[in-house]
């Protein structure tokens, strides 16, 4: 069964450059598992996503790369909003938390 399933658009493609030797043994290695080397390419890929979970400090930084994304956010609504001349509204939705955030925040530990 292939490691790619779902509707049309319920996935990304990409492109990947690999070296000549390991394309090749990636190929051996797919074809005697009997798999084709997108579906070992997404096996790996999960392994590579699952072990990075399961570091200690993952959380913490996924809190940080939210928070920054959250502010990065707030600075572009508030300029686009400042082009209609309204800074009141711009500081209302730039202070509030998403719930993602706070279950990040809150899942972490705590920074000395």
């Amino acid at each position: 069964m292939s490691e790619v399933s779902g509707p049309p658009g319920s996935y990304k493609t990409i492109g990947v450059q690999l070296p000549n030797g390991l394309h090749s043994q990636a190929t051996m290695v797919a074809k005697l598992d009997g798999i084709s080397l997108r579906d070992a390419c997404v096996r790996g890929l999960r392994t590579y996503v699952e072990q990075k979970q399961a570091e200690p400090d993952f959380k913490a930084r996924v809190a940080a790369a939210l928070a920054d994304i959250e502010r990065e956010a707030a600075e572009q609504r508030e300029a686009i909003q400042s082009l209609f001349g309204s800074e009141t509204q711009a500081a209302a939705p730039a202070a509030k938390k998403t719930t993602a955030a706070k279950k990040a925040a809150e899942s972490s530990p705590p920074t000395s």
